[in-house]
């Protein structure tokens, strides 16, 4: 016997309306790149995202048909948010910071019919114009000083043109509303599409007390950039709970974010762990500048938070909580807390907690393989690739049937990276399977030794990699980041990573740095790392 509930539909239109109807006087702070403040409301979010709507479907937009943005975090692309696909539209997010030729492959193999664009981006679109696939191009005001082609279309005049009279076309749960591609850090990027079903589960899990504890009641600044898994979906988890949102903009430097922060009472944020360690150096560097007299709690994910990052903020009342998850996880597959019982326990132990990746979100399933495609024990100390399952996980690649080996023969995902989950069902990520360092027939862990180099008071950023040794037929190499005006030798650092790690483990080089190279969302590019030392020898 079925349930006698109505059969309505999870679909970003009635996350809209919600919005617009009820949080309609909340406010939206968007900051320009001249570091100007726009200030805007749910209600005006809902009123031009129903006329983006309008305009799209009037050029002649079909559902399911992709339109690509190449925009920064700030209302603009907010709008694009809802309109695109509260028109039965899949809004593509182009990542703006590859290789322009990298950006027209995606944008062709995805088969993006249209591109909303700031126009202080133009000079990015002419690199690759004439081989990408858009139909159309809307620009954007935000700031630019002109570059528009003839033939583009101006976006306040496409909304000025529509009524407030649109009426959503029926659309499915399970239809496409976004689309965003891995950031090719194991391979070519690859399309994943998310349903609006799956964006509203995941925001309402997001929400949640043991992840980010997301109401009405809040300021959120998602440094995320909206490019890349939505912002980690935060953008529709603030609109469903009306919490108040302030989006950056282009500007990224630690001093301007924590003034944002300050200046409009910020308590939540969101960014990677490379941009949370320069805000910690900040902070550091000028004490007693920004005052902050309320709690914040501050999400972090991409790669694993050293303890010493999760330490050095708690000194400032900033609250790290990790998230760990993929593109292909929409992002959120697990956050990191203390339980109960664990608010007994040593401090050392507790940040020993928080420094791991975290529990399952509700709804997400985890396990680990081991060799011989066997399911390793919830020890701790059994490693093996994670695999997940659950609504919001996806269940393939867009245009790619040779991805197919991606996921299991009983349809778990295989993300390739490499953990443990201990007795309490806590996942400690490990490695990237292909980061992982197999010297003489034993693995080594890239994660953990960054980590404990970053714990050294002098070490700013650290990038563990594997080269290529004519006896162990791998050695660990160490790049480093000292922190400003630090000193450390290589062998003071071998020495301090000798309390944890054992001898035959030790990098048998440490080689010092001005940056480490990153990807295009900012991570350690260790594909970048391995050519530079490709042709390293071992004395």
């Amino acid at each position: 016997m079925r349930g006698t509930m109505m059969d309505f539909p999870l679909t970003l239109p009635a996350v809209l309306e919600r919005a617009g109807k009820l949080h309609r006087r909340t406010e939206i702070v968007s900051r320009r790149p001249d570091k100007t403040v726009v200030r805007s409301s749910y209600g005006e979010l809902h009123l031009r995202a129903r006329r983006l709507s309008a305009a799209l479907t009037r050029l002649g937009m079909r559902p399911g048909d992709r339109v690509a943005s190449m925009m920064w975090n700030h209302k603009g692309h907010l709008e694009a948010f809802f309109g695109v696909p509260c028109a039965g539209g899949i809004l593509h997010t182009l990542n703006l910071r590859l290789h322009p030729q990298e950006i027209a492959g995606i944008a062709r193999h995805a088969g993006d019919r249209f591109l909303l664009i700031d126009d202080v981006l133009l000079p990015i679109l002419e690199k690759f114009r004439e081989e990408a696939p858009f139909e159309r191009v809307i620009v954007l005001p935000y700031g630019g000083s002109g570059g528009a082609g003839p033939n583009d279309l101006h976006y306040e005049e496409l909304l000025a043109a529509e009524g407030d009279d649109f009426r959503y076309p029926a659309i499915d749960e399970n239809d496409g509303a976004t689309m965003c591609y891995t950031s090719g850090t194991t391979g070519a990027p690859k399309g994943v599409i998310y349903s609006h079903r799956s964006q509203i589960l995941h925001s309402f899990s997001a929400a949640l007390e043991e992840a980010y504890h997301l109401s009405y009641l809040d300021t959120v600044l998602p440094i995320a950039p909206m490019f890349h898994a939505n912002a980690w979906g935060l953008p529709y988890a603030a609109a469903i709970f009306g919490a108040r949102l302030v989006l950056p903009g282009p500007n990224l430097e630690p001093e301007g974010l924590l003034d944002l922060i300050e200046q409009e009472r910020v308590n939540k944020f969101a960014g990677i762990a490379t941009v949370l360690i320069e805000i910690a150096d900040a902070l550091e560097k000028h004490p007693g500048r920004w005052k902050f007299s309320w709690p914040m709690r501050v999400l972090t994910g991409g790669a694993a938070p050293p303890e010493e990052l999760i330490r050095r903020l708690d000194r400032f009342g900033i609250h790290l909580r990790h998230s760990w998850g993929l593109t292909e996880s929409s992002p959120m597959a697990t956050f990191g807390y203390l339980q109960p019982h664990m608010l007994d326990w040593p401090e050392d132990k507790q940040y020993e907690v928080r420094a791991k990746q975290g529990f399952a979100m509700p709804f997400i399933e985890m396990r680990i393989m081991g060799d011989g495609g066997k399911e390793a024990p919830w020890d701790g100390t059994t490693p093996g690739e994670i695999e997940l399952r659950g609504p919001w996980i996806a269940a393939s690649y867009y245009n790619a049937p040779d991805q197919g080996e991606r996921w299991s023969p009983d349809g778990w995902f295989r993300t390739g990276d490499i953990g443990t989950i201990d007795e309490e069902g806590c996942l400690k990520l490990v490695d990237r399977a292909k980061d992982l360092v197999k010297s003489g027939g034993e693995w080594i862990s890239s994660v953990d030794m960054e980590n404990a180099l970053m714990n050294h008071p002098a070490v700013k950023e650290a990038a563990v990699i594997g080269v290529a040794h004519p006896k162990w037929l791998e050695r660990p190499l160490a790049a480093v980041v000292l922190k400003e005006g630090a000193t450390a030798s290589a062998e003071e650092l071998r020495v301090f990573l000798g309390k944890t790690f054992a001898k035959w483990q030790l990098p048998d080089a440490v080689v010092f740095l001005g940056a480490i190279p990153r990807t295009s969302v900012g991570k350690f590019n260790k594909i970048a790392l391995r050519q530079q030392f490709a042709t390293w020898k071992w004395e």
